[in-house]
């Protein structure tokens, strides 16, 4: 393990979030609010181009936030995709609600909307109509958007968008983080935009946004003293954090490109080697950030090579690969509610791999993953 790790995804700095920290020093704007929160949401909603933002200190943060937005109290059930990372469900739990996990389809990975019909017709014919739905776009990939929707209008549920792997991604030209009746970003260290921790709850109302900042600032009403009539949080974004937010999206589109390039690399490099797939969107209204690259092998088709035995040769070179998120239902925590699936997410898992996809690999990186490649499948 002599050379340099190649990370899976790692922050890449565009040159001016040092400065606007520096800014934020130099003003003595350290404490949580300042400037910088008001501009970052402001680029934000310039970027999506609808909604309201509200910065917070993670992505989980603001799914937490979104389901008390949309009404969700102990006792509710609530839809939850279950191929993703458990930041989607968790804050189900937290509030006293339960999950109900919906399998994925096979173009995005993301929830099946035929499952997720099902779903909801068992919990009505057993008297308990589900509050929301939260549907993620999977690797930055986004879900059915029309055909959820159109369940989701049928039956008068709500959607809460989980676009924390999607931001630049988008479908039919509009971007992800606008199709939920509440969306939620994420801005964490693997991201394609970070501010070392960070997340951002998007909605459709200047009110909402406004009491998602209430909520999210303790609760802490108008009046000279501290007064609080309901409970709160403290999920606000630091002023600091917001100061490299705001350099990060001045080359969002520039390291979205990058992500992109990287998946055209694996296409090249897989598309001799029989039994291996590169996920890819399944038609030109998709377009995916390709946060992270992922490919499914296929033992019978591969000389038995295995998703497991790709991820070792890698680790062994100082490489980093992951698995697939292995799905909520499969979960210790998770594996005694609801799941309504047929088995997509489970093979997804087994066979799956996420590979480096950084904005900022070099051609040395990608060289070195392409010899291990090839040599591995010319066994």
């Amino acid at each position: 393990m002599a050379e340099n790790k190649i990370w899976l995804s790692t922050p890449h700095m565009g040159g001016n979030e040092q400065k606007y920290v520096q800014e934020a020093f130099d003003s003595n704007w350290v404490a949580p609010m300042g400037p910088n929160l008001a501009i970052f949401e402001q680029n934000l909603e310039n970027y999506l181009l609808s909604g309201y933002v509200a910065v917070l200190n993670s992505g989980t943060a603001a799914i937490h936030l979104g389901l008390i937005l949309l009404g969700i109290k102990s006792g509710d059930e609530v839809l939850c995709q279950s191929m993703t990372f458990s930041a989607s469900a968790n804050p189900i739990l937290y509030l006293g609600a339960t999950p109900l996990f919906i399998d994925s389809e096979p173009e995005t990975w993301n929830l099946c909307p035929i499952l997720l019909e099902t779903a909801i017709l068992d919990r009505i014919s057993k008297g308990l109509k589900p509050k929301a739905i939260i549907a993620v776009d999977l690797y930055g990939t986004p879900y059915k958007i029309e055909e959820i929707r159109r369940i989701a209008n049928k039956y008068s549920i709500p959607i809460l968008e989980d676009s924390a792997e999607a931001l630049g991604s988008s479908y039919k030209g509009q971007k992800c983080g606008t199709f939920g009746d509440i969306s939620v970003l994420s801005f964490n260290g693997s991201k394609v935009v970070t501010t070392s921790g960070g997340g951002a709850i998007v909605t459709n109302s200047k009110a909402l946004k406004e009491r998602a900042i209430f909520l999210a600032t303790q609760a802490r009403e108008d009046a000279p003293h501290y007064q609080h009539s309901e409970i709160g949080y403290n999920y606000r974004m630091s002023n600091i954090c917001a100061a490299i937010g705001r350099g990060q999206m001045e080359v969002l589109d520039a390291h979205v490109f990058l992500r992109r390039k990287m998946h055209e690399f694996y296409v090249d490099l897989f598309s001799a080697i029989e039994g291996v797939t590169v996920f890819t969107v399944p038609d030109e209204s998709f377009f995916s950030n390709y946060w992270l690259c992922a490919v499914l092998i296929d033992p019978s088709k591969t000389n038995a090579i295995t998703r497991e035995m790709l991820r070792l040769v890698l680790e062994k070179e100082n490489i980093e690969s992951r698995p697939l998120w292995k799905p909520m239902h499969l979960q210790p925590i998770f594996s005694d509610y609801p799941y309504y699936g047929n088995g997509v997410s489970e093979t997804l898992f087994s066979n799956g791999l996420c590979l480096p996809s950084g904005s900022n690999l070099t051609k040395q990186d990608r060289n070195r993953i392409k010899s291990i490649v090839l040599d591995l499948f010319s066994k």
